[in-house]
This record gives C-alpha cells, structure tokens and sequence, in this order.
C-alpha cells in the first residue's frame, strides 16, 4: 500500500513494498475481492431506497435530471448517482453495476486509513487496522456497498482531509495552497453530502487550523473558503430557491422531530453502546448482538478516554519539538472527538433506544477512529510483550491482548457466519424482485400501485417500463419520493396492484374488491399478487 523507494531491476522499474506495506496489501485484496463477490451477487439485498438512487443516476446519465438531493428527502446529496451515472448510461439498471463506485470508495477508504495510521502509530498496527476492515458481516458490508447515500464517500473524505493536514504540519506537500483548497473542497463535498459527518469535519478543521496556524489569514484561507465553496455549491444553490420550509435544513428538523417520544437517557446509551458500537464495528449479525458480543461497547468509552490521555501526554512531551512531530497527537485527538461527538449525536435520538438494529448505520462514520481508539491496547500489549514494563503492565498489557484477539476472532467469526449462511435469503429475495419485474415487464400492467418497498425497485428492475404509485398498507397514499411516477399511474384508466401475498395491503384490496377479487387477480409470482382490476381502487378520491 505504500510504496518506499523504487528501484531498477533488470531495466525495469518495480516497487518495492517493505513487510508490512505487502501484508496490508494481502488484507486489502482479500477485502476489495470479498465485496466484489457480495456485489456481483447483490448481497446484501436491493431496496426501494437504493433503487430511488439509482433512478437518479439513470436520469443523470440519460440527460433527463441533474438532482442535487435525494428525491423526497431535501437533505441528502446524490454524489453517490452522480458517480454511477456513466456506468449506467451505457449498461442500464444493474444493481452491480450501481454500487461499483462504492466498492472502488471502499478501496480507496482501505488506502488512505493505512497511510494515515502508518503516519500517526505504526506499520504493523496499521496492517491490524486493515485486517479488522477488510473484514465485514452483514451491517458492515450495507453499509459499504449499498447505494444509500452518504457514508462509502465522507469516509474516504475525513481520511484525505487529515492526511493533508499530516502533510501540511510536517513539511512534505509541495504545492500547499492546492493541498489547502483540496481540504475546502472536501469538506463542501461532504456536507453536501451527508451531514452525519459534520462532528468529523469539524474536528478535521480544528486539526488544519492547529497545523497552518497564521497562514490561514492569507491566500491559504482564501482558497479554504474557495474550495469549501464550490463543494457545497450545489445544496447552496439548491436551498436558495426552496420555497418556505422546504430547505435543507426545515426539512431535517421535521423528520427529526418525527421520532417520537423521548426514552431515558440510560435506555438510549444502552442502545447505542452496547448495540449500535459493535454492529457498526462488525462484531455481530444483522438481527442484534448477543452478550458476549456486547463487550466491545462497553469497552469503547474507556478507549476514548484512554487514547485521548495518551495523545495529550504524547503532545505535552513533544512540546519544543517541530510541529510535524506533533501533529500526530493531534490528529489522535480529532479522532477520539469525532468518534465522541458522533455517538453523543445519536444517543441524542430516542432511536438510538427504541430501534438501534435499523438504526446502527448511523455510527458507520466510527471506523474512522478505530486506529485511534484501539491504539491504547496496542501499546499496552506491544509493551508487555517486549517486557518493558513492570508486573502491572505485563497485567495490563496480557488484557490488552487478549482484547485484540478477541476484538479480531469475532469480527472473523461473524464474517465468516454471513459469508456462509447469510447470503440465501438476500440472494432468494432478489430471485424473487426479479422474477416479478420480468412477470411486469412482459405481460404487464405496466401501472401499477404497490407498497413503498415494491415500487421503486420494481421501476428500476424494469428500467421504467412499469412504473409504481406507492401506497400504505390501508391503500392511503405513501411517500412517494419521484412524484412523475405517482402522477402517471394517477392518469391511467386500468392501474394494477402489486402487493405481498396476505399482506395487510393484500386483504385491504380483496375486501374493497369484494367478488371481483379473484378474477381481477391476474398472476402470483415471487410472493407477490398482481391484481388488474376491470375498475380503478383508489378509496383516497
């Protein structure tokens, strides 16, 4: 992953990769080939969400649109469609083709967080870093791989932002007004993007701030305030003309007002220590955590605590040397504050108790602290192991270890349970989607209603030869994120309903259809009913 001196050999130039450069690079490959497999497979399963992606990146590659948010949902930046909407231009709708850009964002994730660990600890413990990310159970792999909006990209972001920064403190960029600008620029990006990364953004800044100091009041500033600009240009320009409450950030308010009632503070921290910690690390299986999965989360605070101590006395104890010397502490501590600041933010949400399996997602951005928050352990156990500590530290440094192994064993294990038991079910579901769409696509109806988790992959299935209406499950209108499709199924004279065999939607339907049911159920296919009836249903006129 890191090339040292390159050299001639036989007049041909070849890199030459030290020890633990070619084993982070094994780790690397054996986590690209890993996803690459999920994603040729479409594990984990599509969804209506991903699918509003990528019909935007069809409309993108088509010429049709140029979104800036998610349809329905003015706050999340559409990067994500706008990468694969090349691919799709020429390929169509693919799921695999879809989240190839993800899968590139992860390599390129793998990458940086190497380089930026073998800058601030060590070689060796930045291989460790790797191996645990190359891993990946289900939660993990979504969140990597799915086109959803936001995470697979501001990761990738945060890291090259603190590696400038690295770079910019120690002396070693040459062009550093370009470095600086590129820094704005990532930033606009990533809050156009996907603002669950904004505590992470923040404490990159502060890190810059510390790093160029004075030279921030001159052209370097100016050109921060440059590149941020033309990354954030377009939820800018988007907001300014929204209408009244329909800019980004009325709209956020409104959906996270919607969450309900409050739960204690206790059941919230619990939620998210000892549920949302170890599924965003990988340490357990989609359906929840057992105990002895847990640990980690109650682990995970006094790590933060611990690697933010240590980085404090490894910065007081560099005090009169350069500032490259220093910068490492520095960014030890812009790790441990996002990673805190990111867990206060969601155990601020009453989900964070009342649904933190679905919710679990939101603490992805975490794994950009792993380095600094297992760092501690490391030098517990490599201390203990060189024998240059006192019995206590051998004591500690024995725990240490046996955390990290476990830490590791787990986070195996689970992979390996997904990997060979948990691919069926999305693989038979993705079967059945398509089996319906191509049921759809050539004998029709090609309007149709359908619940929200049935249209939007089924217009992407067909590539828009059917289009869907969404309705809730008493055949009220739902959240119809692309309004066209609801209008055109609105118009037609003889829509169709998809609905799940025996779903509360599918009884609704039967009851108003009364003894027109049967004949104007048409097909079943993939579990699902597909009724067209002589007359329109729509009990909401």
């Amino acid at each position: 992953m890191v090339v040292s001196h390159p050299e001639l050999h036989r007049g041909r130039w070849r890199p030459r990769l030290d020890r633990p450069a070619l084993v982070a690079l094994l780790f690397g490959l054996i986590g690209v080939g890993y996803r690459l497999v999920l994603t040729l497979y479409t594990v984990p399963s599509s969804n209506s969400d991903e699918a509003t992606f990528g019909l935007a990146a069809l409309h993108i590659g088509q010429g049709r649109e140029r979104p800036v948010f998610l349809y329905g949902q003015h706050y999340m930046g559409m990067l994500e469609s706008y990468l694969a909407a090349p691919l799709l231009a020429v390929t169509g709708p693919s799921w695999p083709v879809l989240r190839l850009p993800m899968l590139a964002l992860y390599a390129v994730f793998l990458y940086l967080i190497y380089r930026l660990t073998r800058r601030i600890c060590s070689p060796w413990f930045a291989v460790l870093v790797v191996g645990l990310l190359a891993l990946g159970a289900e939660r993990v792999v979504r969140d990597q791989l799915t086109v959803v909006g936001g995470r697979p990209e501001v990761k990738p972001a945060v890291l090259l932002m603190l590696l400038i920064t690295v770079g910019l403190a120690a002396g070693t960029v040459r062009h550093r007004r370009l470095a600086v600008a590129l820094f704005g620029l990532l930033v606009g990006l990533s809050a156009w993007s996907d603002w669950l990364i904004l505590p992470y953004l923040a404490v990159a800044g502060l890190a810059l701030v510390w790093a160029l100091r004075r030279d921030l009041l001159g052209w370097s500033g100016l050109l921060l305030v440059a590149g941020f600009a033309v990354g954030v240009a377009p939820m800018l320009w988007d907001n300014l003309r929204a209408g009244p409450g329909e800019d980004s950030l009325s709209v956020f308010r409104q959906v996270s007002t919607k969450a309900g009632p409050m739960p204690q503070w206790s059941e919230r921290i619990r939620g998210g220590l000892l549920e949302g910690v170890p599924l965003a690390h990988g340490l357990c299986p989609v359906d929840g955590c057992g105990r002895w999965q847990q640990w980690f989360g109650l682990l995970y605070p006094v790590l933060l605590v611990a690697a933010a101590v240590l980085a404090v006395l490894a910065y007081r104890r560099a005090t009169n040397t350069p500032r490259g010397a220093r910068v490492g502490p520095v960014v030890h501590l812009a790790l441990v504050a996002g990673a805190a600041l990111t867990l206060l933010s969601y155990v601020r949400s009453p989900l964070a108790a009342t649904s933190p399996l679905d919710n679990a997602r939101y603490l992805s951005v975490l794994q950009l602290s792993l380095p600094a928050v297992l760092w501690p352990l490391w030098l517990a156990a490599v201390a203990a192991w060189r024998g240059t500590v006192g019995a206590l530290g051998r004591l500690t440094g024995a725990l240490a270890t046996a955390a990290l192994v476990a830490l590791t064993v787990t986070t195996l294990v689970v992979t390996v349970l997904f990997a060979t038991t948990g691919v069926a079910a999305p693989r038979t579901e993705e079967r059945q989607a398509r089996e319906l769409a191509a049921a759809l696509r050539a004998h029709g109806p090609h309007e149709v209603y359908g619940d929200y988790w049935t249209c939007n992959r089924l217009v992407f299935n067909t590539d828009e030869t059917v289009v869907c209406g969404v309705l809730d499950g008493d055949l009220s209108p739902g959240q119809n994120r692309y309004r066209p499709y609801w209008r055109q199924v609105g118009r037609s004279e003889r829509p169709g309903y998809v609905v799940e065999a025996d779903s509360p939607m599918d009884r609704r339907l039967r009851g108003l259809l009364a003894d027109r049911a049967d004949t104007a159920l048409v097909r079943e296919v993939g579990g699902y009913r597909v009724y067209h009836p002589d007359t329109p249903v729509r009990p909401w006129r």
